[in-house]
This record gives structure tokens, sequence and C-alpha cells, in this order.
């Protein structure tokens, strides 16, 4: 089973969006110490919560403080922007970086239709657009677009030799879809809605064509995951994720809370019952229990790579969890 890591940057209740990005270099660098396969950077915008706004630059950070671990977005939002100019920013990436860049993409619109207008400059671009955008994202990436391609003549560069993979992000048999008829890797996001997750993951495999960009179905889970010593410190940990997931969703302020801020607030039973179905999206325990249900994710999924991610307001016991995590599935 192969480890790796998603990071939204989240800023933590009393820290800075500059103590956040710090915090995500230092994290790219203890998880590769502790021989995570992967590290993606979410894309999140109009928040104040999350300081990823810019997946390609801090991809970049990450990248030049480390040395083997791959770097990727988790995802680029593809249908705001163009598929040229994402080809060129990733290819520049493979040119810095050779066999360490992955390009994970998404469907999301990104937030708010206000904010998706800012991004797309008010062109109205739809959302349906999405898998015709992938295979020209392909296109343009491996010079592979059809001679009848409107823009078959226009090539992305640099033209590196080692071209980064495309993965899909998606919660549904669309998205599962999408990415089995384009050839391209699958990432399913457990840690957003597990509902549809086995369907989802068999509708890919079933589905694989080979292309220029895989030749094998390739796939990964992304989960929330908070591990302790103790079930009882799990917990506790546990806490400031489960308000931060209520605030969230509530589309309300999105910095993650400290254990003794959630412990003072009152909870209405609505907002309990809340909480309680988000914990369907995470995996909560001692390193033990963490590798029984990952053992068990794994044969419902038929995965080899899990991609965890933990917004917890404690950056030493993040740090902490990620490493028992990775000693328990050794």
């Amino acid at each position: 089973m192969k480890l790796s890591v998603l990071d939204q940057a989240p800023i933590s209740r009393g820290d800075t969006p500059e103590q956040a990005l710090a915090n995500t270099l230092e994290f790219a660098q203890w998880t590769e110490q502790l021989g995570y396969h992967r590290y993606w950077v979410a894309e999140h915008h109009n928040t104040n919560g999350l300081a990823s706004s810019s997946p390609e630059i801090i991809m970049t950070r990450i990248a030049s403080v480390t040395n083997t671990i791959r770097v990727g977005s988790g995802g680029v939002l593809l249908p705001q922007y163009s598929p040229y100019k994402i080809a060129e920013e990733f290819k520049t990436l493979a040119g810095f970086f050779p066999e360490r860049i992955d390009l994970g993409v998404g469907r999301s619109p990104g937030g708010s239709q206000l904010t998706r207008s800012a991004l797309t400059d008010n062109q109205n671009k739809s959302l349906s657009e999405f898998p015709r955008q992938l295979t020209d994202l392909q296109g343009f990436l491996h010079n592979s677009l059809p001679r009848e391609h409107e823009f078959r003549l226009v090539k992305a560069g640099p033209r590196v030799e080692n071209v980064p993979p495309i993965w899909v992000l998606g919660l549904s048999e669309r998205g599962a879809t999408n990415a089995a008829q384009l050839g391209v890797g699958f990432v399913f996001g457990h840690f957003i809605n597990p509902a549809h997750g086995e369907k989802a993951m068999q509708t890919y495999r079933e589905n694989f064509q080979p292309s220029v960009s895989m030749e094998q179905p390739k796939t990964m889970v992304c989960i929330f995951v908070i591990c302790a010593e103790t079930e009882e410190e799990a917990e506790e940990l546990a806490l400031t994720q489960d308000k931060w997931l209520l605030s969230v969703g509530k589309g309300a302020d999105t910095k993650v809370p400290s254990i003794e801020e959630v412990r003072k607030k009152s909870f209405t039973q609505e907002e309990l019952d809340i909480m309680k179905k988000n914990r369907e999206r995470c995996l909560i325990g001692t390193p033990a229990q963490i590798k029984q249900e990952l053992t068990r994710l794994q044969k419902v999924y038929q995965t080899d790579e899990f991609m965890v991610i933990t917004n917890i307001h404690d950056f030493e016991a993040k740090k902490k969890s990620y490493q028992l995590i990775a000693e328990a599935i050794r």
C-alpha cells in the first residue's frame, strides 16, 4: 500500500497565511522523510482559511525543497482555464523537476458563481465542456491533437521528454468514465463524499482505454485520517476538524479552530448530526485501527494507494499523525 499526501494549506486560528505556507514546505519535507509517495496541493479560492489558491506556484516551492517525493495538483480546476496554458505550466514544471510532477485536474467550479466569474474573467465557460477540455489538455501535453483540430499547429512548450501524467479527481461514475475513456488516472474523493466510491472505481477499471498518458488503469483514494497513540487523543484532535468541516459546509469561517475554542462552543442537534455524518469521510484512531481500516478500504476500492488529508489545528500533532500512519503501514 502506497501513502500520499493532499494538502489544502489550512490556516489554523491564530496563524497567518504566511505561516500556513511555511508549514506546507516543512510538511512536504517531513512526509518525504517518512516515505510518502506523492505530495499534492489543492486549489481553493475566496476563502480565509485555506492558503492553496495557486497550486502551481506552491508545487514549484515544494519540489525545490524536496528530492524524491512526487509533487502534484489536487487539482487544477480545469473548467476555469485554458488547457493549452495548463499544459505549458506543467511541462515547464516537468522541465525543472523531471519524473516528479503530477497533473491532477478537477471539474469543480471553484466556489460561488461570483468567484467563478472572477476566475474566468466573466467568460461564459460551461462545466459540460470538461471532457472536451481533458482531451485537449492531453493533446497539448503529448502533441497528439487530431489533424482536424483547430489548434493542431499550436505546440505547448517547453517540449520536454517526460510529460506529467494526468489524473482526474472525481466523486461519481461520470468522473470515473471521463478518466477511463481518456486513459488517465482516477482519484476518488472519499474525503468529500464516499457514497459512490466503490461503483466509481469499478466503472473506471471496466472502461479504461490505454492512451498516450497511461497503458494501465491507475487509481488513488483520498481520505481524511487522524491518528494518535490513543483513541482518546485521536478523538480530541478530531474535534477541530469536526468543527472545521461544519463551518466549511455552512460557507462560514474556514480557519481551523483550536480544541479550546471547540470545547467552549455549544452545538445544536442538527449540527451534531452533521458532524456525525461527516465522520463517514474520516478515519480516526490508533495506528492499529487506522491500518485495519485502510486495509479494509483497500479491498473495497481495489486500489493500492491512499492519499491522506488531515486538517487539525495542532501542526505538530498533524506531523505525528502522518508518522504513526506511515509506521503502521510499513
